[in-house]
């Protein structure tokens, strides 16, 4: 087997290597699939030529059997995974594994190779659909750079294949070297091609929704921190997770940290035990305008607007978050969805979604909000309900914590001091019975958030403070290297929202001890928090410009080419203008009309330059010529041209000469070695391969034995009889 042969076989390998890599990276299967494929890999490596190789015939029956096999263990669901989607795409992860192992193990012809070549694309395009990960797309580049320079060695071994088969002749005894360097530059150049010409394509072919499996939710609902409803009186441990729900660009960035509120969806009506909506059924429709732009509210004179874009992970629920009152969001949503409590919705797709939410986070002062006294209307009366059966010591503690309090802020503010100050948080589960509410006041006096943003809701109702409780995010870890907040399940948090109707406005109370904040912070701290924060910031980026790149940003995009546009045509327009304003006042000068000083620098100024350019013109010329007499700058520097060895060049022109006395003229489209393998003089082929030797080798000297070799094979073919036909 050739060198080149062998290069062509490592490729190979090293693209099926780099399939594996892609799926691995997606986090198809575990531990033991790997280890199985690697060391089938790398005992294929060991057997190729050997007589341990699996035979054709073996290799194609266990692949017609792999194929059903793999569909049983789907149906009967021998590898769990989670959702439909995740275990088709890990079996299809798996098959494709397999039907790689097996070809690599057997003995293997050229359509063997493509085989294998199909079965890592399809591995690199599964990969693409589970995963968004940075990670991925560095083993995509690796990927396309070692296919490229897989197809360029193919190409070579096949051209030489076909040369040797056209003159029926054995191998080509040439002396050949390894050419990683041309091989890396050349694969470089055709990749660089390759993404200058498919970054348009990305950037404007229309967004289609649905594709990949990586975009469906599966069962996110078994790990996901936010519920659209509230239920008191579990036993356990709630299990914190690290998983990322959102990542949260803020405008302007000052804004941007760990204390935001997401608000997702609100909840009116306490049955003693859960909390849900009363009215599920009213939905308003809201349309997005063509600029993809729904409006929500019309913001107040006085509203403090804060612009974010959002990248949501797919959840169980299509809810919409965003800070405190919404008032406009722009997405590819046809439309949003908002209920009778202020929540929105979009339709359901089972994808990562992102959008931008303009929201509204002013609040209304203490003193505003004190003196807010006015009455109730008759739709506000869901929020004073109360349990039809309630512990009536919760209406005693509400009393009692209120009773210096004459105004629904100083109540809201009571209540909510007392709840921090003396009830603990805790991630256990201990509050039960039929009231678990009462049992968590008086008994346990420790629980979760939505135990005391209840508490809360139910005490202020008991003393007529209209009330609702808000399920959605508190905080996140701020990244201060992407100015992104990200938001993870562990975030996910009850609070209170109490109505004032004077200003017509819900606000926010969270009455959860500060404990919980500590608890559920992560941040980006120490050595390992440093690393984290870098490889987040570099997953956000890949998920901003590439995974949630969509109409709503090649909208954008086309914006702001048509404002570079604009601007590109008023600076032409105000540079031409300057142009004929300067050659205006140049020919004034030139007609004298300035004086005579004025008259003659005006014509001696640009004569001097044309002058100076012209002789600069001469000079550079002058020198090119130089370089070009002395054999270029190799020659000029004391160095050799590379791969250039003057006594195998003189060799090689003797022997084109001789040739054409004989009748034979290398065309400009052959190689010397093709050019010789067309002649009948073996002395041409072997005199071709001893000057490729030498000058595709290492620089050095002609070697003595080589050029006694090549002198006597001319002298042989010099006194060979002259031909008459020619080729070419």
């Amino acid at each position: 087997m050739s060198s080149s042969e062998r290069t062509l076989q490592a490729l190979s390998y090293a693209v099926a290597f780099c399939g594996f890599l892609t799926l691995w990276v997606s986090g198809t299967f575990g531990i033991v699939a790997s280890i199985l494929y690697l060391g089938a890999m790398a005992a294929a490596w060991r057997l190729e030529g050997t007589r341990w190789q699996i035979s054709e015939r073996a290799g194609t029956v266990m692949i017609v059997l792999a194929l059903p096999f793999f569909y049983l263990a789907w149906r009967l669901q021998v590898f769990p995974e989670r959702g439909v989607e995740s275990a088709v795409a890990g079996m299809l992860a798996r098959m494709i594994l397999a039907l790689s192992a097996i070809k690599l193990l057997q003995r293997k012809k050229d359509r063997d190779w493509v085989f294998l070549h199909l079965m890592t694309f399809f591995a690199v395009l599964l990969a693409a659909g589970l995963s968004i990960s940075p990670l991925y797309l560095a083993s995509f580049i690796l990927y396309v750079l070692v296919a490229v320079a897989t197809i360029i060695v193919w190409e070579n071994v096949s051209a030489k294949r076909r040369t040797i088969e056209r003159k029926s002749t054995k191998e080509v005894r040439t002396a050949e070297r390894p050419a990683w360097m041309r091989l890396t530059g050349v694969s470089l150049t055709l990749v660089v091609l390759t993404i200058v010409l498919a970054i348009p394509l990305f950037f404007l072919l229309p967004r289609v929704g649905g594709a990949g499996f990586g975009g469906s939710a599966g069962s996110v609902s078994t790990y996901s921190g936010f519920s659209d409803s509230v239920r008191l009186g579990g036993i356990g441990r709630i299990q914190q997770s690290d998983r990322v729900v959102m990542r949260v660009v803020t405008s302007p960035s000052e804004l941007a940290g760990a204390d935001g509120y997401y608000r997702g969806v609100a909840l009116d009506t306490f049955d003693g035990t859960a909390w849900s909506k009363s009215r599920p059924q009213i939905r308003e429709t809201l349309v997005a305008r063509l600029d993809g732009r729904i409006a929500i509210e019309t913001p107040k004179p006085y509203a403090q607007l804060v612009e974010q874009e959002i990248y949501l992970e797919p959840i169980d629920t299509p809810v919409l978050f965003g800070q405190t009152k919404i008032v406009e969001v722009a997405s590819g949503f046809p439309a949003l969805y908002r209920d009778g409590y202020d929540s929105l919705a979009y339709p359901r797709t089972g994808e990562r979604s992102s959008y931008t939410v303009v929201s509204d986070i002013s609040r209304p002062t203490a003193e505003e909000l004190r003196t807010d006294i006015a009455p109730y209307g008759h739709d506000v009366e869901r929020y004073l309900e109360l349990p039809e059966s309630y512990d009536k010591r919760i209406f005693s503690l509400a009393q009692e914590i209120t009773s210096n309090a004459h105004n629904r802020y100083d109540k809201a503010i009571a209540v909510r001091d007392y709840l921090r100050a003396n009830l603990g948080y805790t991630l256990e589960m201990k509050a039960g019975g039929d009231t678990p509410l009462a049992d968590f006041l008086f008994n346990v006096r420790e629980g979760h958030c939505e135990y005391f943003a209840t508490a809360m809701a139910i005490m202020l109702r008991t003393q007529g403070v209209a009330t609702r409780v808000v399920n959605g995010f508190h905080g996140g870890d701020y990244n201060n290297a992407s100015g992104v907040t990200v938001v993870r399940q562990r975030n996910a948090h009850s609070w209170v929202e109490v109505y004032f109707p004077k200003e017509d406005q819900w606000v926010t109370f969270d009455p959860t001890p500060a404990a919980s904040r500590d608890l559920n912070s992560g941040g980006f701290t120490g050595f390992s928090g440093q690393i984290s924060k870098y490889l987040d910031a570099l997953e956000t980026v890949w998920i901003q410009y590439f995974v949630a790149f969509d109409s709503h940003g090649q909208a954008a995009i086309s914006k702001g080419l048509r404002s570079s546009a604009s601007e590109v045509n008023s600076a032409t327009s105000a540079f031409f203008a300057e142009a004929a304003r300067s050659l205006a006042e140049w020919w004034s000068d030139i007609r004298g009309d300035s004086g005579q000083d004025a008259r003659l620098w005006a014509i001696g100024h640009p004569l001097l330059a044309a002058i100076g350019m012209f002789a600069s013109i001469i000079l550079i010329r002058s020198i090119i010529r130089s370089i070009r007499k002395r054999g270029g700058l190799f020659r000029l520097r004391g160095l050799k041209p590379r791969n250039s060895n003057p006594a195998a060049d003189a060799i090689y022109q003797e022997l084109t000469k001789l040739l054409e006395n004989k009748g034979y003229v290398r065309p400009a489209s052959q190689t010397p070695l093709e050019f010789a393998l067309g002649v009948p003089f073996p002395e041409a082929e072997k005199i071709t391969s001893l000057y490729n030797q030498i000058r595709f080798a290492a620089d050095g000297p002609f070697p003595h034995n080589l050029r006694v070799e090549a002198r006597d094979l001319l002298d042989r073919l010099r006194a060979r009889p002259e031909k008459k036909d020619k080729i070419g």
